[in-house]
């Protein structure tokens, strides 16, 4: 029946998801143990079976699971399941099905029952008694002991000591009830006896004072987490981030200790709270790491060792984890155990990678010697899945931890013909033979390199090699190999004939030195401009080039400039594709221009709009900076009304402007100087003044009364202002808007 449920919801069979993300689909995990719910046990263990496996530290299923056991009687099957759940689930509604499994057979038992059942509550207490959800659990167990029966008076007193000692335990726990525990026992204690009651009392009032405090920080911090969260490995979303840093938030709260207990309690607390923590970060490692680290700063290095055992069976194929365990096992002296680790994560080295080769040799160099890892290396190389950075790891370690520059030079040959069309390591081999200073053989290696090589995988060995020829040969050389690079990448650039020219910056490339360079940032940034311009002269000129030098950083790097311009970066283009032909309402009664009457054409052939002729914007264009001048290009044409520049431009002149100084400079609104006559500026300055007083005349016929009244007092004294000053502004004053920002209207008089 199981299989044809999962037939007829396919969502629901894990074990038939592709890839990681769907066989940790948590909406179908909940709709498989709805299934299972519905089935008799012997169908619904399968399906039990299958969500374990994929989420072994979900309680929630393992209750679910264990209840279906005891439901139909099967304890043992029940108990089996507990034995596998109990210790890796530390959440209370677990352990209080177990505790009434427990119960179930234990209360027919008479004495023996007893003693077994108050056994089971003192190993779930052990476990789960630091839970701030663990207040019914101690309140179940004192109820419990308060039932049991007493023959004799040392028997009640045995009795009556438990409950007290109980007591003592629980109200010291920052924990759910606590207040209610509390008044449990003072009612206890004065039951029992009201002169030794006010002793007991007075001694642990200040402790349960300090558990109250700390149970309501906690408190803060536990409300911030999902207990119903499925441990699933991480995607990056923000729910798991949120729980991830509510996660830490709590434990950092324990690591401090708010209660300040002694340090085998505060140990034992933080640990519970890691327990707890990775019953849902299940699949992150750095809470492994942090969990076993942890224990070996506070010097136990046998639990650490376990946290790493256990964090290698939730991610076996975790690298990270495998190395930091090593490490650990090393780091106190265990060569053998921490070689087992490596031993047992390389396996049979068919699916081992290359750093994991590359970090077993260094480990085997550095506790065993020269020739262990020699030994591995040769067995290394033969692997399917062997890259050349083994061979340089090998040949760096012979050189310089070995002193034996023949042998990784060998390394290096025997590589080389397996690896000659790997770029990096013909680099990597000519840094070796440069540190040998062995000229000659480097030149021979970049020959035999590029020889090999294609064009357009060779960028980077001539960029060594012409950078090679400038730090250690002559002119001659040098000159040699950088036309030769330009020769040979010319058959890869669309501008083959612009490659081949010289240019300035090859100079730059020649005579700079480390961060020293013979010109200025803005010069690189002219040049990089320049040496763009050039490789697109044939391209269409709607795509105009970037300005302040932001060229493509592969036309710098190709000579070994970089971009030292900090300008450069700050200029953000805007996305020219989403802009939108603005088309206005017309009014009624007026009817858009024709396309006719706004563009026409000249007798000598440009093309005019709207008055503007071709010719006369290019070569405004030319005057703006190039960032303006891009934009402008790429804006679409107006279809509709235009406004009127000139009373643009009279309200930019009468506006209070913020300069770049960051003072505010008031602009005269009378008539200014004139400094001569041949300039225009009286011709100008009489059509201002003729328009200023159209405004005026207009300004008239629409007073400040007539506009929505203000919202603030800050606008009410501005209107008393304006309506104050409105009959001298018909004579000696003009009329403005005020900040460009707010759009409010102000009145300024002469």
């Amino acid at each position: 029946m199981a299989k044809e449920i999962a037939e007829s919801n396919p969502t629901a069979n894990l074990d038939q998801q592709d890839g990681n993300a769907d066989k940790f689909n948590v909406e179908a995990a909940e709709i498989l143990a709805n299934e299972a719910l519905r089935l008799p046990i012997s169908d619904a263990v399968p399906i039990y079976e299958q969500l374990l496996a994929t989420y072994p530290t979900s309680a929630k299923y393992w209750k679910q699971y264990v209840e279906a056991h005891m439901a139909v009687n099967n304890d043992e099957a029940a108990r089996q399941v507990f034995s596998r759940c109990l210790l890796n689930c530390l959440q209370v509604p677990l352990w209080r099905c177990y505790i009434r499994f427990i119960r179930k057979f234990n209360d027919k038992k008479g004495i023996e029952g007893q003693e077994e059942t108050k056994k089971a509550f003192e190993f779930m207490l052990n476990y789960v008694g630091a839970d701030i959800a663990s207040g019914p659990v101690w309140m179940e167990y004192i109820a419990y002991l308060r039932s049991l029966p007493a023959q004799t008076t040392v028997e009640e007193s045995q009795r009556m000591t438990a409950i007290r000692k109980t007591y003592q335990r629980a109200i010291v726990m920052p924990i759910h009830h606590v207040e209610q525990l509390w008044r449990d026992y003072e009612n206890f204690e004065n039951t029992v006896s009201r002169a030794l009651a006010k002793g007991l009392v007075a001694e642990y009032q200040p402790k349960y004072n300090s558990a109250r405090a700390v149970y309501r920080e906690r408190k803060k911090y536990v409300d911030e987490i999902d207990w119903n969260m499925l441990a699933v490995p991480p995607s990056g979303s923000s729910k798991e981030e949120v729980q991830w840093m509510a996660w830490k938030k709590l434990l950092n709260f324990e690591k401090g200790n708010p209660q300040r207990t002694d340090n085998a309690s505060a140990v034992k607390r933080i640990a519970f709270a890691y327990e707890q923590c990775l019953m849902y970060l299940y699949h992150y490692p750095d809470m492994w790491y942090d969990y076993a680290t942890w224990h070996a700063k506070n010097g136990s290095k046998d639990s650490a060792i376990k946290v790493f055992q256990r964090a290698l069976k939730a991610l076996p194929d975790s690298e990270l984890l495998n190395y930091a365990y090593a490490e650990l096992e090393e780091s106190h002296g265990a060569a053998q155990a921490a070689k087992k680790v490596y031993e047992n994560f390389l396996g049979d080295g068919v699916n081992a990678t290359s750093l994991s080769h590359i970090q077993f040799m260094r480990f085997l160099r550095r506790t065993e010697g020269v020739e262990a890892a020699r030994k591995y290396f040769l067995d290394a190389r033969k692997s399917p899945n062997c890259t050349y950075h083994v061979y340089v790891a090998y040949a760096k370690m012979a050189f310089c931890l070995d002193k034996d520059a023949k042998l990784a030079h060998n390394i290096f040959e025997a590589g080389l013909k397996r690896f000659m069309h790997e770029p990096s390591y013909i680099l990597e081999y000519a840094d070796f033979l440069c540190r040998l200073n062995d000229d000659r053989n480097v030149r021979a290696l970049f020959e035999r390199a590029l020889s090999s090589l294609p064009p357009n995988e060779s960028v980077e060995v001539w960029n060594r090699f012409v950078k090679f020829e400038q730090t250690y040969g002559d002119l001659a050389s040098m000159l040699k190999v950088e036309q030769r690079r330009k020769e040979a990448l010319s058959r890869t650039d669309d501008n083959g004939e612009s490659t081949l020219e010289n240019s300035l910056q090859e100079v730059v490339s020649r005579y700079n030195f480390m961060d020293l360079w013979p010109c200025s940032s803005k010069e690189l940034d002219h040049l990089s401009r320049q040496e763009w311009l050039s490789k697109n002269l044939d391209k269409k000129t709607e795509n105009p080039p970037p300005a302040n030098g932001a060229t493509n950083p592969s036309d710098r790097g190709l000579l070994g400039i970089p971009n030292k311009s900090n300008v450069s970066g700050k200029i953000v283009y805007p996305d020219v594709s989403r802009m939108a032909t603005y088309t206005p309402s017309q009014k009624p009664g007026h009817s858009a221009p024709a396309l006719s009457d706004v563009s026409n054409t000249t007798q000598n052939g440009s093309t005019v709009n709207n008055g503007v002729t071709t010719t006369a914007t290019n070569d405004i264009l030319k005057n703006l900076p190039p960032s303006l001048a891009m934009f402008v290009a790429t804006l679409p044409p107006v279809e509709g009304p235009s406004p009127d520049v000139d009373v643009v431009i009279s309200i930019c002149l009468q506006s209070n402007l913020m300069p770049a100084g960051g003072k505010i400079q008031q602009l005269q609104t009378g008539p200014a100087p004139s400094t001569s006559d041949v300039s225009g500026s009286s011709k100008f300055k009489q059509t201002r003044d003729r328009k200023r007083k159209q405004r005026q005349d207009e300004d008239e016929t629409s007073t400040v009364q007539s506009q929505p009244g203000p919202r603030d007092a800050f606008k009410m004294r501005q209107l008393q202002k304006a309506q104050n000053a409105n009959s001298s502004s018909r004579t000696g004053g003009s009329a403005s808007y005020g900040s460009g920002f707010s759009g409010d209207r102000s009145v300024s008089s002469g």
